[in-house]
């Protein structure tokens, strides 16, 4: 047939379809379209749809022959009512909200140039082409559609054409596409390479989050495939996962108040953008991963998921602050600690194994001291947070504090506090526990602020209050020797004026002096604490040897010797303190003279 036999047919349909309409012909066939029913005419129906024209002459011997079901088509029966106005010439418009949809009915009901000229098909197919497609966002817009219209919209290539669509112009319109993939000038090759440092969000990436999570993961890819760099999807996936995982209960406990069904679809989400993250370092803030790490263990993805999140976090510890390590415990028994140090031990674990590999390596440029230091900080600061939680038991807050690299505290404050914390939050612990907790901090490296603290602190064993005691002693002594070797040389016989320093010296002096006088006031409370203790404990021993030895002679020989010279007061000190023994050592035994007499009771 001719194009222009095909025209005056074409004109011919047109008019007596309009004849119809306006004539109130009454109908001679009823569709069926889901629950929703439409009465036409064979006519302009069977003279553009060929689905239909099928259905009408199978249905001629049957006795329903004026009545055709479509139950299956794409979009429903506001698709078809659509349809049907385009089969009776009635004007509506076509848009990037209906267009997909139109696309797909057309192809259903078989709407092709075979049955009419210019048939729905191909007027579809140009609105795509010429406008749908043109730009990123009615090209999003088509694709959200087209997730609904599956398969039919597979088949037309309607989804493929969309996804290259939006990957072209996000990597024309983005700062993060590789300058190879672009046709601009040399110019804008250093622009982007200047802007990459500072990745931003770009406009059309919260248009991306209205789609499904595999339309999303395949958009993702093709981008990617035509050199979409991977850094830039942070901003991307950070927007997704903040708008699809909204609602979850992740900073709480409690019971779940999330339905099976919509637990299942979040836990699908997440673990698809965990497997979308960027490799690179620092692409994504340690918050992020932290929120993620949460709905991860609260909604029970699998371990691997887990374990990524765990290793990420890891790599970038030092730029964590506390907030960001408080993982809740989602345990709904109530039974155990408040947060979960589980995986914050192995966070602190990844993170060491990466610090001996830097030094390994001996990365330049990278500040390997000042991270540890930052990560010191944290831990204890995490430490004391947790100290609190009388469900924290003690191998596992001694587990945890153990990791903490001596090298990365420069004082041992931030270990004390801890301790105490913990210390106060068990008071029931035994002597050999708290001796225990007690070992984790090095009493050579508190503070003078901290040492006052410690030694009135009657939480601490007294092995450990005589340890602080001995060491500030030992440390101020240092002092003052420092000082007095430091001394300026005096001035010549001819100088009246005295040097501007020695004024500040000597109240820098005399203050070192008075926190002497002041800690040999603490220890010599301590011996009177200790003598009280050693005068029951001699009540005690001569009570039982009174009732066991009554009898006994005693020696006259000890009660005629003169008095022993009266002892000094630091001999009386160094005395205790080598009975209490606080640095655990063994002294030498050694055998007495033969000459020497015992006195015998």
């Amino acid at each position: 047939m001719s194009a222009k036999k095909k025209d005056l047919l074409s004109s011919a349909m047109k008019r007596t379809s309009e004849w119809i309409s306006s004539q109130e012909v009454s109908s001679d066939v009823t569709v069926h379209v889901g629950e929703a029913s439409f009465s036409l005419h064979k006519f302009p129906l069977l003279s553009k749809c060929g689905l239909i024209k099928k259905l009408v002459s199978e249905s001629k011997n049957d006795s329903d022959a004026n009545v055709i079901k479509i139950p299956d088509i794409p979009g429903g029966s506001e698709a078809f009512e659509l349809t049907a106005k385009f089969c009776y010439g009635i004007n509506f418009d076509m848009s990037t909200e209906n267009i997909a949809m139109l696309r797909c009915a057309a192809e259903y009901l078989e709407m092709t140039e075979e049955h009419s000229v210019e048939n729905l098909v191909a007027r579809a197919e140009a609105y795509l082409n010429e406008v749908a497609l043109k730009s990123l966002s009615s090209a999003i817009t088509v694709f959200h559609k087209s997730e609904e219209l599956l398969p039919v919209a597979e088949r037309v290539k309607l989804v493929s054409r969309c996804i290259d669509a939006i990957a072209y112009m996000t990597c024309q319109e983005s700062q993060f596409c590789s300058p190879s993939s672009k046709s601009n000038n040399s110019n804008n090759e250093v622009v982007v390479q200047h802007q990459s440092k500072q990745p931003v969000v770009d406009w059309w990436a919260e248009d991306l989050t209205v789609l499904r999570i595999d339309s999303f993961q395949r958009v993702l890819i093709a981008m990617m495939a035509r050199g979409f760099k991977q850094y830039g999807l942070g901003p991307v996936l950070m927007l997704y996962a903040q708008k699809s995982l909204r609602g979850l209960e992740i900073f709480g406990k409690g019971t779940k108040k999330i339905e099976p069904k919509q637990e299942h679809e979040k836990r699908v989400i997440l673990e698809t953008i965990v497997s979308l993250l960027p490799r690179e370092k620092n692409a994504m803030s340690v918050s992020f991963l932290s929120m993620l790490l949460r709905a991860a263990i609260y909604l029970e993805t699998t371990v691997a998921c887990r374990l990524d999140l765990e290793k990420r976090m890891g790599l970038q510890l030092p730029q964590a602050v506390l907030d960001d390590l408080l993982i809740p415990s989602y345990s709904f028994t109530g039974e155990h600690s408040l947060f979960d140090t589980d995986t914050v031990q192995r966070i602190l674990m990844n993170y060491l194994e990466i610090e001996v590999e830097g030094v390994r390596l001996s990365n330049n440029g990278v500040d390997l001291a000042g991270d540890l230091e930052r990560v010191g900080k944290l831990m204890e600061n995490y430490l004391a947070e947790i100290a609190s939680d009388r469900n924290v038991i003690l191998h596992k807050f001694i587990g945890l504090a153990e990791l903490i690299p001596e090298q990365s505290r420069v004082t041992e404050d931030g270990m004390y506090r801890a301790v105490d914390i913990y210390l106060k939050a068990h008071p029931n612990m035994s002597d050999v526990e708290r001796k225990k907790v007690c070992s984790l901090m090095d009493c050579q490296k508190l503070s003078r602020e901290a040492c006052a603290h410690a030694a009135q602190n009657d939480r601490l064993p007294v092995q450990t209050i005589v340890q602080v005691l001995y060491y500030e002693q030992q440390r101020l002594r240092g002092e003052v020797t420092n000082d007095s070797e430091s001394l300026p040389p005096p001035p010549p016989a001819a100088a009246t004026v005295l040097p501007p320093k020695l004024s500040s010296y000597n109240d820098e002096l005399s203050k070192v002096k008075r926190e002497n006088q002041d800690l040999k006031l603490e220890i010599l409370k301590m011996k009177m604490k200790l003598k009280e203790f050693e005068k029951e404990n001699e009540k005690k021993s001569s009570t039982t040897t009174m009732s066991s030895n009554h009898s006994s002679p005693i020696s006259t020989a000890s009660m005629d010797k003169p008095p022993l010279p009266r002892k000094s007061f630091m001999n009386s000190v160094s005395k205790k303190l080598g009975k209490l023994n606080p640095f655990g050592i063994t002294p030498a035994r050694t055998k007495p003279p033969k000459d020497r007499r015992h006195s015998i009771s």
